[in-house]
């Protein structure tokens, strides 16, 4: 299994990989989100698995910012990471987790974030924001599931709510809903649980 930058010619395969990956009709919600942040300009990087010829996993990272007293800090966000389900528990979704950070700070980016079970991100590089002084984007989101992982571009100043790109508005994917998505602080995420939006 290889690891590359997305190309256009890879927006089938991926929004297949998305699709399947949350369980979604072709033009689900998180389908909608990844072509609004491609169509809009907010996308930023996009990395694939794959496996014999075949997008098995993909991550995306898109533009938002922290809204700091100080000025605007641009930043990514993390979402959506998805694997198809025959291919889940084999650490594919760690390696494009691993490459999109690598990527986030090859771009200068100071932080990426995410919304996602703690469980398993928490093990992956990222930790709880709220307590960094980072604030949601939206109280639909549980606040446990807001994460960030800071690159060594932060700084300290760099505090406020994270703002969001029209993108995650308009297709609603805005805040995890119900247990299954948010995951549990006291078992191992399950591979739905794993995906982030």
């Amino acid at each position: 299994m290889d690891l590359r930058a997305a190309t256009p010619e890879d927006q089938p395969g991926v929004d297949a990989v998305v699709a399947a990956a949350f369980a979604e009709p072709a033009d689900g919600r998180v389908v909608r989100l990844v072509r609004l942040l491609r169509t809009s300009g907010a996308e930023r990087a996009g990395i694939v698995a794959v496996a014999d010829d075949t997008i098995v996993g993909h991550v995306l990272l898109s533009r938002s910012w922290i809204d700091a007293r100080e000025a605007l800090v641009e930043v990514l966000v993390l979402s959506p990471l998805s694997v198809l389900p025959a291919h889940q528990n084999r650490g594919i979704g760690t390696r494009l987790i691993k490459a999109a950070l690598a990527e986030a700070e090859r771009h200068g980016a100071p932080a990426v974030f995410l919304e996602g079970a703690w469980g398993y991100y928490g093990t992956r590089g990222f930790e709880a924001a709220t307590p960094k002084n980072l604030r949601r984007p939206s109280d639909r989101i549980p606040e446990p599931a807001f994460q960030v992982a800071l690159l060594p571009a932060y700084e300290a100043w760099m505090v406020g709510q994270l703002v969001y790109p029209e993108a995650f508005w308009a297709s609603d994917t805005v805040g995890l809903r119900g247990p299954k998505q948010i995951g549990s602080s006291t078992r191992r995420a399950s591979p739905r649980e794993r995906t982030a939006r």
